[in-house]
């Protein structure tokens, strides 16, 4: 049962994620039926004002030591650099050992690698890091395309708002649906949101050029609604088949094929974002034959379908 939960803070304290645990375990919920937590902040310097990322001070009240019997070891977002403390460390491995939960905020998730929890575990972390915890830890399985993981003891939140959701997975787990919903509703979040976190990745041209290939790519950018295909693209860059689909692989990191149909997406996004065209419009405009086609690659690549991501993120009212 989840009665007992640790958040271990350490410099620069990252101050919307502790946020998150607190208002989820925090605070005294009794009076909507909601089981009371033991709910502590732990430091290895208690009582002492921690630096934090806003500019504002924190302080614990717990030592480190208080965390080793929690049921609920957290670590909310910080440095993705280390070098960790080793007791912290320690101590998530202890948790996980000895039948706890350890749970990540955001670039917390550094951590629990750090410590080996995350060895042949699915796992996520915010999208601008994801790569870099795939890199540093190549035995963690990082997906980028949810909003948490849950692997065993484990639990791994993408960027910074993704720990509210999964913070109220693991109370719908171990308390109910009805205790996660009443804490919801106290929070004004939806219980469960839909997609991942992958609807709010840019996916822009490479930043770096892409010798003999950035002319092309930049020239394909500006006519999306055209047809394009490897041969038309190769004599465009002047290079056989072959060469070009080698030669765009080996320094896009991709095949041309999905290079094109991602950067249709980004431009249907913009598009629901900043405009009321309709879907099917919005399909041409982009390089899709069909609102159908675009449905099927938008969903694949984002994770949820374009009349849901304009609600979330249009500018302006808007039907489709």
């Amino acid at each position: 049962m989840l009665r007992t939960i640790a958040v271990i803070v350490q410099e620069p304290v990252a101050m919307f994620e502790l946020g998150v645990l607190c208002e989820v375990f925090g605070i005294d919920r009794t009076d909507d039926g909601v089981p009371a937590f033991d709910f502590r902040v732990c430091a290895s310097r208690p009582g002492e004002v921690l630096r934090t990322t806003s500019g504002l001070g924190v302080t614990a009240t717990h030592p480190l030591e208080a965390a080793r019997d929690a049921d609920l070891v957290a670590i909310p977002g910080g440095s993705v650099d280390g070098p960790y403390d080793p007791e912290v460390l320690d101590i998530l491995r202890h948790t996980v050992a000895h039948g706890g939960r350890v749970l990540s905020v955001c670039s917390g998730a550094f951590q629990l690698a750090a410590a080996g929890l995350l060895d042949g575990r699915d796992c996520t972390t915010h999208w601008r890091y994801a790569a870099r915890l795939a890199d540093e830890h190549p035995r963690a399985c990082v997906d980028l395309d949810v909003l948490y993981v849950e692997d065993g003891p484990v639990l791994t939140s993408a960027g910074t708002a993704a720990g509210i959701d999964a913070c109220l997975h693991l109370v719908r787990t171990e308390l109910g649906s009805e205790v996660a919903t009443r804490i919801a509703r106290r929070m004004v979040v939806p219980p469960h949101r839909s997609g991942g976190q992958r609807q709010f990745v840019e996916i822009p041209l490479p930043a770096e050029p892409c010798e003999g290939l950035q002319d092309v790519m930049e020239w394909v950018a500006e006519r999306l609604d055209e047809e394009h295909s490897i041969p038309s693209l190769a004599r465009r860059a002047a290079m056989s088949e072959r060469t070009f689909a080698r030669r765009f692989t080996a320094e896009v990191g991709t095949t041309p094929h999905k290079w094109l149909t991602s950067q249709r997406v980004l431009r249907a996004r913009h598009l629901l974002e900043s405009t009321e065209l309709d879907v099917e419009r919005i399909a041409r405009e982009s390089g899709f034959a069909t609102a159908a086609v675009l449905r099927h690659h938008f969903q694949r690549e984002i994770g949820i379908p374009p009349v849901a991501y304009r609600r979330a993120f249009a500018k302006q009212p808007a039907s489709a």
